[in-house]
């Protein structure tokens, strides 16, 4: 319920009061038929305008609901994707909103129409036309934006395999919605990115470059997770998903502060998402907000929580303590590179090389020797170390001959 809250307030809303009643779903109210009466009077004494649902509700329930209280009734899901539709600021982001919108309707699509039109059938039972022509168009309106995000999505894996060409590592930050995830973010790449206290405030994934000792890497800042998230919801992010699933490394953060059985829930539903999918990416376990917390009750949620936390680094990303620790733990689970030794003519073609070779790693150690070669300690990946090899025996044995 108190999630529930925090996504009604991140949607605009204002709660005016709360219902709860512990029993079997009802089949046609969900709640029981005596509840719902008492959920009407709530309403009417409150002046509510909207009710809220935790749990999936049918077109018939929500009708039925919302006739009896005659006010609009909504579930968690739709809840969900009101956010997501306010925090929605680009083309793209627009269309995976409305396809998730367009996914949950279409199984509703018959009941809708049928309850929205019972009235103006002819005759007794009658079955007009409505309900084939708005699915129909339903499926014609998914077909579209799904063609035109499958070009988003070629798009997207160009550019990672162009960055990895470049050396860059990409590494992606996930968690659950409001971990501080983008707080993390603005410190880490020292950046004043948008970080409220409230879910979802990352729709659009956020890229920018991270230093790290000489490292080249590309930090992501993603959408967050939740609880039992629709699969027609996942499938329309399914793009930017991927953006976490096809990363080099994943930053796990939780919120460490909260108490440790909310803690185990949230990185559970964390590993249900990722596991499945991320084919042995490694993950940095960030322990975040150990600032709002002593260093026992760390401790103690540490103990609770160890075998969801693979390589757990405690920190606070508003107060900037630990950082250097992540840093450290994040050059080591970075994919290796090659040292190597290299000699370069020294020329203007050589000094080329060695500005290009300084763009794709980590120059250690320049000596310039006798004025006609240049020594370097060198480290970088594979593909880098194989193609300066390539320069230094063709110089050498075209232009300077080892004898």
């Amino acid at each position: 319920m108190q999630e529930l809250k925090e996504l009604a307030k991140a949607a605009g809303y204002l709660p005016a009061g709360k219902l709860t009643q512990l029993r079997y779903p009802d089949r046609k109210y969900h709640l029981g038929k005596g509840k719902v009466e008492e959920l009407a009077e709530l309403v009417k004494a409150r002046e509510a305008k909207k009710i809220i649902f935790y749990n999936r509700l049918s077109t018939t329930q929500i009708y039925t609901i919302s006739k009896i209280c005659k006010c609009r009734v909504i579930d968690r899901f739709q809840l969900i994707l009101e956010i997501f539709a306010k925090r929605a600021t680009t083309r793209r982001s627009k269309l995976q909103v409305e396809l998730a919108k367009l996914k949950y309707k279409l199984p509703k699509a018959r009941a809708t129409v049928s309850l929205l039109k019972k009235e103006e059938k002819a005759g007794f039972m009658g079955l007009g036309s409505y309900e084939d022509s708005y699915e129909q168009d339903l499926k014609k309106r998914i077909s579209r934006i799904e063609k035109e995000l499958k070009s988003a999505e070629k798009d997207d894996e160009a550019l990672r395999i162009y960055r990895r060409k470049q050396g860059l590592s990409l590494i992606s930050l996930a968690g659950y919605t409001n971990a501080g995830k983008s707080t993390l973010f603005s410190t880490l790449v020292r950046e004043n990115a948008i970080a409220m206290d409230m879910p979802f405030t990352t729709l659009v994934p956020m890229t920018r470059a991270l230093e790290l000792g000489g490292r080249k890497a590309l930090l992501t800042d993603t959408v967050g997770f939740i609880e039992e998230l629709p699969h027609c919801l996942v499938d329309a992010f399914k793009s930017t998903l991927d953006g976490i699933f096809l990363s080099d490394l994943i930053l796990l953060v939780v919120d460490v502060s909260e108490p440790p059985e909310l803690i185990r829930q949230k990185l559970d539903t964390c590993h249900d998402t990722l596991w499945d999918r991320i084919r042995g990416v490694p993950i940095i376990t960030v322990l975040n907000k150990i600032d709002q917390i002593r260093p026992e009750e760390l401790k103690v949620r540490l103990q609770a929580i160890e075998h969801l936390t693979p390589n757990p680094i405690p920190l606070s990303a508003k107060a900037g303590k630990g950082l250097f620790a992540l840093k450290a733990e994040i050059q080591r689970h970075l994919p290796e590179w090659e040292k190597c030794t290299l000699i370069l003519p020294n020329s203007s073609e050589g000094m080329s090389e060695l500005s290009w070779l300084y763009e794709e790693g980590i120059v250690h150690k320049v000596d310039y020797g006798d004025g006609k070669r240049i020594l370097i300690d060198y480290e970088a990946r594979s593909e880098i170390i194989h193609r300066a090899k390539a320069f230094e025996k063709k110089n050498f044995r075209e232009e300077l001959p080892l004898s």
